[in-house]
């Protein structure tokens, strides 16, 4: 039987038998997408359909992803720019030096962030009203209309409860802000719950959201930028209401986005009921097999080695053949590379890869 991508989606995220393998890529970087033109890409196109991904539908209202969901955000400002960089505020009010050149391909500088101490919370928790969930979602019949689709599914974007704290205050001032002044933390998780629930119960009251996306990035290569302990006490409880709400308005699968080596995390997001986690970033540690061998009711979506694609052929199908057969069976996954697409990946390569894993798609190796 032939499943429509809806289908194919949600049974790839809750172990049920497959067509295929749903097709996602996170992309390429700018600059990546820059050299692909050079080599024959055309430019200006549906990257998705030109690759033959299957369609899914990204639900944007301001419900914030990367950013917080400020409403209103602030206003980017240049402070100051010299021919070698600019000093910004972005529009989470981050202040930041970035290169003018090479800003896909470089790090900035954060110089400050929005929320200091309690004053700055008072000021900025405004821009963060849980009434204000009507504006945030905007034209509602639009959105209706953009999730009707029965076959394509649909996936709501929003920030974590570990990723808007960061955002207010850097990875260095919540730490010590866990243990210096913990009312403030509770109260700032809070409102970052009251506010999707109320968000939540008002989208979904009209808008099909099949899929829910928390962006969190709270690993790097060392492993959690909290420990699990503080995590599960103070962070996954507020997790457990907002997917308790999501679940209410409909929604089948609860997704976490977050680099690094996350291993020490997942039993605590399974226990709140997060179903998948993404995208699994081999040079942290990040082995997809052994991680589903150790957890058969996560699913993954991610996990195969984007450095692969730099170096030939014969890595390139090493590593979809190191991958793809352990979940021929087990289900539970969506094969992407471990993140967006480096602009060491020659278009043709890209092309190869994707070939590569259609191979299993047909059921050959």
């Amino acid at each position: 039987m032939i499943m429509t991508s809806r289908q194919r989606f949600l049974a790839s995220l809750s172990g049920e038998p497959i067509d295929r393998f749903f097709r996602y890529e996170h992309g390429p970087w700018p600059t990546t997408y820059q050299r692909w033109i050079g080599e024959g890409l055309p430019p200006n196109i549906d990257m998705n359909r030109h690759f033959a991904m299957d369609p899914i539908v990204r639900i944007m209202i301001n419900s914030g992803y990367t950013d917080s969901p400020y409403l209103p955000p602030f206003d980017p400002t240049v402070i100051e720019q010299t021919g070698e960089y600019k000093i910004v505020i972005d529009c989470d009010g981050v202040t930041k030096k970035i290169l003018v050149s090479q800003t896909d391909t470089s790090m900035p500088q954060f110089l400050r962030f929005p929320v200091v101490d309690r004053s700055d919370w008072a000021a900025i928790s405004r821009r963060l009203n849980p009434g204000d969930a009507a504006e945030r979602i905007g034209d509602i019949e639009k959105l209706v209309q953009l999730c009707a689709d029965p076959g394509v599914p649909t996936l709501l974007p929003i920030c974590g409860a570990f990723g808007h704290p960061r955002n207010l205050f850097g990875d260095e001032n919540l730490s010590y802000l866990i243990y210096d002044d913990l009312p403030l933390l509770e109260e700032i998780l809070d409102n970052w719950r009251d506010l999707y629930v109320e968000l939540l119960g008002k989208l979904t009251e009209r808008v099909r959201v099949d899929a829910l996306l928390f962006w969190e990035d709270m690993c790097y290569r060392g492993g959690p930028l909290i420990s699990p302990a503080q995590f599960r006490k103070h962070f996954l409880p507020r997790y457990s209401e907002v997917i308790t709400a999501a679940r209410t308005g409909g929604v089948t699968a609860i997704m976490v986005d977050t680099d690094g080596d996350c291993l020490s995390l997942i039993p605590g997001f399974l226990d709140v009921g997060v179903d998948c986690l993404m995208p699994f970033e081999v040079q942290a540690g990040m082995d997809v097999v052994s991680i589903g061998r150790q957890f058969p009711s996560l699913a993954i979506m991610g996990g195969l080695d984007k450095k692969a694609l730099a170096v030939d052929r014969p890595a390139i199908r090493a590593e979809v053949d190191r991958v793809l057969p352990a979940f021929r069976d087990r289900g539970r996954f969506i094969p992407t590379l471990d993140h967006t697409a480096p602009p060491n990946i020659s278009l043709a390569h890209y092309e190869y890869y994707l070939e590569c894993v259609r191979r299993y798609e047909a059921g050959n190796q």
